[in-house]
């Protein structure tokens, strides 16, 4: 049962000093700025700062009795202290508690320092306990006056900033605590029955009692942190399920059916030039858009897909269905690549059709030369162009649409909250565009039940027919000469190589081969007639666009390139990707990478090409990215242990930019929590709507917006 009344804190914890002024003008002292950077302003901030470890200064222990690696606190008379300068300038002090003597060993300290550690001081010091050669040593102990009452709480200890002491936001946090109104937000008949209430837990988890279990407190299992964690699910899960409910309210265009006969729409005519029929699951989401496009409410649909399953083609058909009911679309890609890469696609099968109706396809990209974008900027403000296709450029304030009904963003985590605002807002009067957005990382279930809850998922989980499966092999760096052979096999049966490299310039802090060498030694091993060409993110469009054509065309045979390529190109020849340095690489960007190859009817391999360390081993995570490539091929079980290794911050992205991420509950352990935060925050923003905003506005404050876009 939780205690009935929290445990006091540490004595020196005490009432809140008057801090400094900032500069003149400034409104915020350094402290308050300071805090500002940890997003402490708010009273109930500072109540939710929960401390990252804690020390135990609530006991004193015998020198005699520590070991070897054990964090202590001794007490004790000082019997030497000196300065020496060799090796280094240092201060040396020893102290003896009377069971057995330690050395304090300070290599930075301060006058004041040396004085509080004379001969016959009697302090208290805490500190790492560790064997030397001239017995035990503790270096930088932190230092005490002796006599002082012990606390009956652990001390917290918080992340901070520079400039920004821990005893000083001990204070503050203290003090914000006290501050913060903490009533309950979950009722009673619906909550947790049987919990810590939200006072005494916060409190707690603030001051634990030392006869607590710190395993308990470090891996977030002891009930007060369960407590915080169902809280901050709820928060999540009410905000996400609010962002629907408004967007429930909003209005976007409705596209009915076209007028015209079935099998003269775009639509069925687009299906009718494909090169290939459509998958089981192509068909079924294709269905899932269509129903979207036909209501009043805007869609907001997430569309994933492993690498190769289609999405460009479901793009497409719903681009069709657009243009079929009189509206423009708009897909926009990250990077020009990609984009130049959905633009010749899309063109080739749509420009043919459009003609017909007196419309074409734009092209916008930063790249443009002011002619050329002023025109496509004209067809665009016109209606002619009815698809446009870019990068950030068309969101530019200068773009203007006639008639915009559905915007399509591809890999979506790359693109923030204001981008995507941006293209939304790009909609004419009132109304909201449809919003479908693409990813080829599969979105893990947990992620989907959290941070994806306000959008409706759309997964193709069929790949088409004729992608042949990729082989995955681990290969030590000093083995390179066995990876050159291989490239010269698949060159002599006509085929094509990519060769990844992670730099593209040498980095004295990092020591990585870089593309432009990488590109030279493999033009002199493999020798004459074999291309091999370079690609990087600091070429010019030109350049980099007569690059990917030859590569197209075959006429270079082996492409070394940055991460530039790691979406959107699609050259089925290339049957062997090696990329180097693969344990720097992370997991959803190798299997990206991966994805390059295998798209035509030959057989695929991924080399990845690792450099052990001094070790003669990779790191843990490496290790553990390299062992999933080499295990699946399955981006969905790819993307679930990605979200292991990384957690859910990294693995957003830029998605939720600016969105509240979860700062206590753990997605890979809290799925019952989570379940039950779903089915509460349904039932709490039906019968108590109240409560459920005062819950959101307590632990996401102005926050909650973001997760609006």
């Amino acid at each position: 049962m939780p205690p009935k009344k929290a445990p006091s804190p540490a004595a020196s914890a005490s009432a809140a000093a008057p801090v400094p002024a900032g500069p003149p003008g400034s409104g915020l002292s350094q402290v308050q700025r300071a805090l500002r950077k940890l997003g402490l302003v708010r009273d109930i901030d500072f109540a939710l700062y929960l401390p990252m470890r804690y020390e135990d200064e609530t006991r004193i222990v015998r020198l005699a009795d520590t070991r070897d690696g054990d964090m202590a606190q001794v007490e004790g008379v000082i019997t030497e202290c000196e300065v020496v300068y060799r090796p280094r300038r240092q201060l040396l002090a020893t102290i003896d508690d009377g069971s057995d003597t330690c050395q304090l060993r300070f290599f930075n300290f301060y006058p004041s320092q040396q004085k509080q550690l004379a001969v016959g001081a009697r302090v208290r010091v805490r500190g790492e306990v560790r064997g030397g050669f001239v017995g035990r040593q503790m270096m930088h102990p932190s230092v005490k006056a002796a006599g002082t009452a012990l606390p009956n709480a652990l001390t917290p200890v918080y992340s901070t900033v520079a400039g920004l002491a821990q005893p000083v936001l001990r204070r503050e946090v203290r003090s914000g605590l006290a501050r913060a109104v903490l009533d309950e937000t979950i009722p009673v008949q619906i909550g947790l029955r049987g919990a810590w209430d939200l006072r005494s837990a916060l409190s707690f988890l603030h001051y634990p009692t030392p006869d607590v279990s710190i395993a308990a407190l470090e891996d977030h299992s002891h009930p007060a942190w369960q407590r915080i964690k169902a809280e901050e699910l709820l928060a999540q899960q009410l905000s996400q399920l609010q962002a629907r409910l408004e967007r429930a309210a909003q209005r976007a265009p409705v596209l009915p059916a076209p007028a015209e006969p079935v099998a003269t729409s775009l639509h069925a005519q687009l299906l009718a030039v494909l090169p290939f029929g459509l998958t089981g699951a192509q068909q079924r989401v294709g269905e899932e858009i269509t129903a979207d496009l036909h209501r009043q409410i805007p869609m907001h649909r997430l569309l994933q897909g492993d690498v190769g399953s289609g999405k460009t083609v479901v793009a497409a058909l719903a681009a069709a269905r657009c243009i079929d009911a009189g509206f423009q679309c708009a897909l926009m890609a990250p990077t020009e690549i990609l984009a130049a890469q959905h633009f010749g696609k899309l063109v080739g099968w749509l420009d043919p059709l459009l003609a017909a109706r007196g419309l074409r396809v734009a092209w916008l990209t930063g790249s443009q030369k002011k002619k050329e974008r002023d025109e496509m900027s004209a067809a665009v403000e016109s209606g002619q162009a009815a698809l446009v296709i870019g990068t950030h450029a068309v969101i530019s304030e200068k773009v203007r649409f006639k008639n915009l009904a559905l915007a399509i963003i591809d890999e979506q985590h790359r693109f923030g909250v204001a981008q995507r605002l941006a293209l939304r807002g790009k909609a004419v009067g009132h109304l909201e565009p449809h919003l479908l957005m693409m990813s080829a990382t599969p979105i893990p279930r947990t992620l989907a039940m959290s941070y994806y809850a306000d959008l409706d998922v759309s997964t193709l989980d069929e790949l088409p027919p004729g992608r042949t499966p990729i082989v995955t092999k681990l290969v030590a760096d000093h083995r390179r000469d066995e990876v050159i052979d291989r490239i010269h096999a698949q060159i002599a049966q006509g085929r094509q190589v990519y060769w990844v490299c992670p730099l593209i310039e040498e980095s004295e802090a990092v020591d990585l081969r870089n593309a432009t060498e990488t590109r030279d030694e493999l033009a002199d091993t493999l020798g004459e007639p074999i291309q091999v060409g370079l690609l990087h993110s600091r070429m010019p469009t030109a350049e980099k666009q007569a690059v990917m054509a030859a590569f197209t065309a075959n006429e270079i045979q082996v492409l070394v390139s940055t991460t530039v390529i790691e979406v959107g190109v699609d050259v089925p020849n290339a049957s062997l990707m090696v990329i180097e340095h693969a344990e720097r690489f992370g997991l959803s960007q190798l299997h990206q990478l991966r994805g390059r190859v295998g798209r035509g009817a030959a057989a695929s391999a991924c080399v990845l090409l690792y450099a052990p360390g001094d070790s003669g081993r990779v790191g843990e995570a490496a290790r553990a990215r390299l062992k999933a490539m080499a295990e699946t091929g399955d981006g969905f079980e790819i993307a679930r242990r990605d979200l292991e290794i990384r957690g859910p911050g990294e693995f957003l992205g830029a998605r939720q930019s600016g969105a509240p991420l979860l700062r206590f509950a753990d997605l890979t352990t809290d799925t019952l929590l989570l379940d039950w935060a779903r089915e509460l925050a349904p039932v709490m923003l039906r019968k108590h709507p109240d409560l459920a905003q005062r819950h959101i506005d307590r632990w996401l404050g102005t926050k909650a917006e973001y997760l609006k876009a």
